[in-house]
């Protein structure tokens, strides 16, 4: 959890593989597009900055977060060869119950493609109380989750690639 004390996105506890051999795909909701336009930018530039060749770097923009889980099954179905899906996208609380059922959607979806196809597909998606919380984890106070969502798709291929 990130507080004021903890930036997520420092990874220098940690060994980060080489992309150099991966190829991977990001998908970002273009809702919320200053958000999530913050979080591809820090999942390309990670994944660039760990070696993974920008040809092998496929961006599919969809129209929303619920839209995610959809795009990653299309990819993986019809992209042979791709070791790895980022999902990126951003959910800010409202006064009504959509929120709930788009979050809970999207994490079960993208969890079930993950499962389905044995690759990985990382769950790059804020579910924020507000629009601040949202920018302070969009390359803010509290780092970047679409960095953090590069690493992990980096070390889940390295993992896969690995059994």
């Amino acid at each position: 959890m990130a507080t004021h004390l903890k930036n997520l996105s420092d990874f220098s506890h940690t060994t980060i593989p080489n992309g150099s051999d991966y190829k991977i795909a990001i998908v970002v909701a273009e809702w919320n597009a200053k958000i999530t336009g913050a979080l591809y930018q820090g999942a390309f530039d990670t994944l660039i900055k760990h070696g993974v060749k920008e040809e092998n770097i496929i961006s599919m923009p969809v129209p929303g977060s619920f839209e995610l889980t959809g795009a990653a099954e299309i990819l993986l179905t019809k992209n042979v060869g791709l070791d790895a899906v980022i999902c990126l996208g951003c959910v800010i609380q409202g006064d009504t119950k959509h929120f709930d059922f788009i979050c809970d959607a999207v994490a079960n979806g993208i969890t079930n493609v993950g499962i389905k196809h044995s690759k990985p597909v990382i769950f790059g998606v804020l579910t924020t109380n507000d629009e601040q919380q949202a920018i302070d984890r969009a390359g803010g106070k509290h780092g970047n989750k679409g960095d953090e969502a590069a690493i992990t798709a980096l070390k889940m291929a390295h993992f896969s690639a690995t059994i």
